[in-house]
C-alpha cells in the first residue's frame, strides 16, 4: 500500500473544456433569472395552484444529495471505514457545493429574492422554514469545520471523529427538516404524513451517494488518476443497499396512505389515475430508479463492472429526480381540501386537477444550480488538496 498523498486536480484541456460548458450553464441560469424577475412568475409554468415548479424540483434534489454526499465521510469518520477514507475530503467539499447550489436555486426562485433578508431577521418559530434556515446555515459551518479538520495535519483521530459525529447529526437534522417541510404540511393530502422526514433522510443516501460516485469516477477521468474497481464495486454495493431501503420506505408511504381512507384520493391519483404522475412514479422512480440499479450491483456477474455501478448511479438520480416531480408537483396537482371534513363549493378550480407544464427557464434555472454546485466543487478540487493522486484497490487498503 503506498502512501496517500493528497493532491490538486491540473487544469487539463478537459477539465477547461468541462469548465467552460458550466460556465455557459450557470450564464443562462443567470439570464432566466433575469427574464422571469422581469416580466414575473407569468412567464413560467407556475400558476396559483402550482406554485412550487421544477427549479423547486432541482433545488430540493440538490438539498438532499448535499446530505447523502456526506455519506462516504461519515463511513469513514464515523464508523471508522479505512477504505473510504481517502474519499472524506472530497465527500464533505461536495456535500457543502451541492447545498450552495440547491439553495442558490430556492432563493433565485423565490420572486423577490430580496425578501430573504426578512426571513433571515424577522424568524415564526412556529414555521418549519425557519427553522430550516439555521439548520442550512449550521450544515455550512459544521462541514466547513469538518473539512478543516481533515485537512490539518497532525490533528488527532479523536477530533476528527468527533467533528465527523457533529457532522453527521447534524446532516441527519437538515434533511429531517427539509422532509417535514412536506409532512406537516396538512394541507395538502399528498404530504401529510409523519413517514415523509426519514423518507427523505434515506432518499439523501441514496441520490448522495449516486452524485459523489459520478463526480469522483468523473474528476478521475479527467484527470488520470486510477479509482480501483473494487472500491467502485463496494460503493455500487452500498447504493444497492440505500435504493433498497428507499423502496422500502416508499412503499411504507403509500401503504400507510392507502389504509387511511382521507389519503385514498391521492393514492388514486398517484398509483392509479394521474397520467404522467403515475407513469413517473411506476417507470421512473420504482423501475428505473429502483429496481434496475439494484439488478446492475447485486447481479452476481454485472457487480464487478465498473460500469454497472455508473450507470445505476445515473438512473438512481434520474429515479429522485421523478420522485421529487411526484412529491413536490405531483402534490399540488391534486385538488386542494380547504376545509377537510366539511363540503365546500366555489367556480375557483374546486374538484380540478391542476395542469403544469415546466417552461425552459425553470429548466434552464434548476440545471444552473447544478451546473453551479460542480463548478465549486471544481474550484475545490483545483485550489485545495482534496483528491489522492491514486485511489487504486491497493491504495485504499481494501
Amino acid at each position: 500500500m503506498e502512501r496517500i498523498i493528497y493532491r490538486e486536480i491540473p487544469a487539463n484541456r478537459g477539465v477547461w473544456q468541462l469548465a467552460i460548458l458550466l460556465g455557459a450553464f450557470i450564464a443562462a441560469a443567470a439570464g432566466a433569472v433575469l427574464f422571469i424577475e422581469h416580466h414575473g412568475h407569468i412567464v413560467t409554468g407556475m400558476n396559483n395552484q402550482i406554485v412550487w415548479g421544477l427549479p423547486h424540483v432541482f433545488a430540493i434534489f440538490l438539498i438532499v444529495a448535499a446530505s447523502g454526499a456526506l455519506n462516504v465521510a461519515s463511513i469513514a469518520s464515523v464508523f471508522g471505514k479505512t477504505p473510504y477514507k481517502p474519499l472524506a475530503r472530497l465527500s464533505a467539499l461536495l456535500a457543502l457545493a451541492l447545498l450552495a447550489g440547491g439553495l442558490a436555486v430556492l432563493v433565485l426562485d423565490l420572486g423577490r429574492p430580496d425578501r430573504l433578508i426578512v426571513a433571515m431577521t424577522k424568524y415564526n418559530f412556529r414555521s418549519i422554514f425557519a427553522w430550516n434556515i439555521y439548520l442550512y446555515t449550521g450544515f455550512f459551518a459544521v462541514v466547513g469545520v469538518y473539512l478543516a479538520v481533515q485537512m490539518t495535519r497532525n490533528v488527532s483521530a479523536s477530533l476528527v471523529h468527533a467533528a465527523g459525529t457533529l457532522a453527521f447529526i447534524w446532516r441527519l437534522a437538515l434533511t429531517t427538516g427539509t422532509g417535514s417541510i412536506f409532512g406537516w404540511l396538512v394541507a395538502r393530502s399528498a404530504y401529510d404524513a409523519a413517514i415523509m422526514a426519514p423518507l427523505f433522510i434515506v432518499m439523501s443516501f441514496a441520490l448522495g451517494l449516486a452524485v459523489f460516485v459520478l463526480v469522483v469516477t468523473g474528476v478521475c477521468r479527467l484527470t488520470g488518476r486510477p479509482f480501483g474497481p473494487k472500491l467502485l464495486t463496494r460503493l455500487g454495493s452500498l447504493l444497492g443497499v440505500f435504493v433498497a431501503a428507499l423502496l422500502y420506505f416508499t412503499a411504507v408511504q403509500h401503504l400507510s396512505n392507502l389504509y387511511v381512507a382521507e389519503h385514498a384520493g391521492i393514492e388514486r391519483f398517484i398509483l392509479r389515475d394521474g397520467g404522467i404522475f403515475t407513469n413517473l412514479f411506476w417507470v421512473g422512480q420504482i423501475l428505473i430508479g429502483g429496481i434496475i440499479p439494484m439488478i446492475m450491483v447485486f447481479h452476481p456477474t454485472g457487480r464487478f463492472k465498473p460500469a454497472s455501478t455508473i450507470i445505476a448511479s445515473v438512473l438512481v438520480i434520474i429515479g429522485g429526480l421523478a420522485q421529487l416531480y411526484v412529491i413536490v408537483i405531483g402534490g399540488q396537482a391534486f385538488p386542494l381540501e380547504i376545509f377537510p371534513g366539511y363540503e365546500s363549493s366555489s367556480s375557483f378550480f374546486d374538484g380540478v386537477i391542476n395542469v403544469y407544464k415546466p417552461s425552459y427557464l425553470e429548466f434552464a434555472l434548476g440545471i444552473g444550480g447544478v451546473a453551479l454546485s460542480l463548478m465549486i466543487t471544481g474550484l475545490g478540487l483545483k485550489t485545495l488538496r482534496i483528491l489522492p493522486r491514486s485511489l487504486s484497490d491497493a491504495n485504499v487498503n481494501l
